[in-house]
């Protein structure tokens, strides 16, 4: 038996629940959902970045004429002076002016 006209498949349709027995749902029941995935989110992804963050910067600040150091573009090098926004690199026999922000991490620190 194949419907032939549109009333006739409303017809096998289930019945609305709009009955005597239903309760009408909760309206903050339906944005749950949508609450607890905003708090996973935040706690899966955008805390632990601020975290990197906060850690980046202030190894930032704790840089020191002396440190060995690698940068985001791999190049290992000593700190020869820090300005403002710069660092003076000196790797091997090459004198480098690199962003503060491009080093990554601190190898070795000169006490």
């Amino acid at each position: 038996m194949q419907p032939n006209s549109f009333s006739e498949l409303l017809a096998f349709a289930a019945p609305p629940s709009g009955g005597q027995g239903a309760q009408p749902q909760n309206p903050l029941m339906a944005f749950l959902p949508m609450v607890l995935l905003v708090v996973v989110f935040y706690f899966i992804l955008i805390r632990p970045q601020q975290k990197r963050q906060k850690e980046q910067r202030k190894m930032i600040e704790a840089l020191k004429s002396g440190d060995k150091v690698i940068t985001s573009a791999g190049i290992v090098g000593e700190v020869v002076s820090v300005k403002e926004r710069t660092v003076s690199l000196r790797s091997a026999d090459t004198k480098l002016e690199v962003t503060k922000d491009s080093v990554v991490a601190i190898t070795e620190s000169k006490s």
